[in-house]
């Protein structure tokens, strides 16, 4: 009897070693990781994002029935509005989203619907904090497991209650940090403006502008490839071709060229509107304070076949703005005759607190202009989101707008039309080509940083802010940087600290798991103690089976 009884014993044993075996974890107990907290600021003093960060919860999947108290977890299809307002109704801890790091193999219908929810989520101002972290293959166990556990309730009891036992791993996820959230109250915003002259002393002024900052749900891994690393590189690339037209005096247009790369664009475009200010408000001779002829901003287009002009008023026959238009018109007409080109009217409301395109900010000093953007809908997500990458890029279409800016200019400044030259000219050919290796050079420049405003103090950020400068320099002789301060007093923006984190996610087994192993061990000592007592007996019975078998 005892003989039939250990080998069963013993098999009962192994199967327990294979499953405590099956439960190890694959790594270490605990791992640290960076992740960066949602944004959060305040635009006249009205507040935006999360205003916790403190997190010391356990973590669940976002497909559990009750998040109280817990941190979620989420990768990119699990972000939807349901499910981000559903952690903030039953008061979830935390929210950690993992983002993937091959976004080319995101499908477009997830990542459009990342990016309303993103959207949604920055506009609300809520105590919960949220994070945003790169996946890796630790993290990416811990979002399998808690999944998996998700899953498994909807088993049987005995199930539910054997895994828990045997199987289960309980994450908790861990900000340490306790210090209090601070506002930054020195943070600045630089605009940097250069010129070419124009022949002539009553020479009007052209404005082209185009804010270099980027946005997103979370600061550090904003990259704003579209919105609005398109505006800056064709800036610069409209920058290098007049600069040629300018350099010859056989060649130099009656019109002023002022271009300007603004910083703050992203908060209610607060560099443009400083930058007016003090070329308007304290500067003793400015160009912006002679004949404007107009202001272009661009924004937005480094990609679609729709090229919109957004105006706060219609422009009027006979006035400058009007005849760009209908240069803009001719070129694509003739030029480009699948791209769609429309005008967008939307009056400036001043009771309002925020604009939707920087032109407004001019308009409102009565200083005519308009933005070029390939969006129609000034609350497009894409203009603010994390995923707004070089993916998002087309190249050959960006190249494609920045010709069709740059004949519309010229046709403009040098007034082709009266001169009867045929629709289809081309003033940028041969050697005033667009060059396609500087256009992507400035591209994978731009968005290899993190524009947001708030990271001013980054070492990065200086990088970028000297490169634009030094760019400038490089084809204009009369290049300024406006730094920009926040009144400590009454701030018109404010930024918070704690945008990145140190994290920690530690492994545990939960007390059932104890007491299931603590069982096992007892069980095996039984036995070994039991076959010591008795081995004598033991050795008796062994010896007789083995004379029956031989017999």
């Amino acid at each position: 009897m005892l003989l039939r009884i250990l080998p069963q014993a013993a098999a009962l044993l192994m199967l327990c070693v294979q499953l405590l075996h099956a439960s190890v974890l694959p790594a270490v107990s605990s791992y640290e990781f960076t992740a960066y907290r949602m944004q959060q600021y305040a635009v006249q003093q009205e507040k935006h994002g999360c205003r916790g960060a403190i997190v010391q919860a356990e973590a669940r999947s976002a497909d559990e029935p009750v998040l109280t108290r817990r941190c979620v977890i989420m990768k990119l299809p699990d972000f939807t509005v349901e499910r981000y307002l559903e952690a903030l109704r039953q008061s979830a801890a935390a929210v950690l989203l993992l983002l993937p790091k091959n976004m080319s193999a995101v499908p477009q219908d997830i990542i459009q619907t990342f990016m309303v929810s993103e959207s949604e989520a920055l506009l609300k101002d809520t105590i919960m904090p949220v994070y945003v972290t790169p996946e890796d293959e630790q993290l990416l166990y811990m979002y399998e497991e808690v999944k998996h556990a998700a899953a498994s309730r909807t088993s049987s009891i005995l199930v539910r209650v054997f895994r828990s036992m045997v199987t289960a791993t309980v994450f908790q996820i861990l900000v340490s940090n306790t210090n209090p959230i601070k506002p930054i109250t020195d943070s600045t915003i630089i605009t940097l403006e250069g010129v070419l002259p124009g022949a002539g002393e009553d020479a009007s002024t052209i404005v082209i502008t185009a804010h270099y900052d980027s946005y997103g749900l979370t600061p550090w891994l904003s990259y704003g490839a579209d919105s609005n690393g398109s505006g800056v590189t064709i800036l610069l690339e409209l920058v290098r071709l007049f600069q040629k037209l300018y350099s010859n005096p056989h060649s130099q247009p009656p019109y002023h060229l002022l271009f300007s790369l603004t910083g703050g664009g992203k908060y209610n475009f607060l560099g443009t509107k400083r930058f007016i200010e003090e070329n308007m408000d304290h500067a003793e001779t400015s160009l912006l304070h002679d004949n404007v002829a107009f202001v272009l901003c661009l924004d937005t287009l480094a990609n679609g076949d729709n090229m919109f002009l957004h105006v706060s008023r219609p422009p009027k026959p006979g006035t400058p703005q009007h005849a760009f238009v209908q240069h803009l018109e001719q070129v694509v007409s003739s030029r480009f005759p699948l791209v769609r080109f429309g005008m967008v009217h939307k009056k400036i409301n001043l009771g309002e607190s925020t604009v939707s395109w920087e032109h407004e900010r001019y308009a409102m000093r009565r200083i005519p202009g308009f933005t070029l953007s390939h969006l129609e809908d000034p609350k497009a997500e894409l203009r603010g989101s994390i995923l707004d990458t070089v993916l998002h890029v087309d190249l050959r279409k960006m190249k494609r707008n920045a010709i069709v800016i740059a004949e519309s200019l010229a046709r403009f400044m040098y007034n082709l039309s009266d001169k009867g030259s045929p629709k289809d000219i081309q003033v940028f050919k041969g050697e005033m080509e667009f060059q396609d290796s500087r256009m992507s050079s400035l591209m994978s420049f731009l968005t290899s940083i993190p524009r947001a405003t708030q990271l001013d103090k980054d070492p990065k950020h200086a990088i970028l802010v000297n490169t634009l400068e030094h760019e400038l320099r490089y084809y204009l002789h009369q290049v300024h940087r406006h730094t920009f301060r926040q009144d400590k007093r009454d701030p018109e923006l404010t930024f918070f600290d704690q945008m990145e984190q140190p994290m920690m996610m530690y492994r545990i087994k939960p007390a059932a798991f104890d007491l299931f192993l603590g069982g096992c061990i007892a069980a095996y000592l039984a036995i070994v103690y039991y076959a010591i007592e008795n081995c004598g007996y033991l050795y008796t019975k062994l010896k007789a089976a083995v004379k029956s078998k031989q017999k």
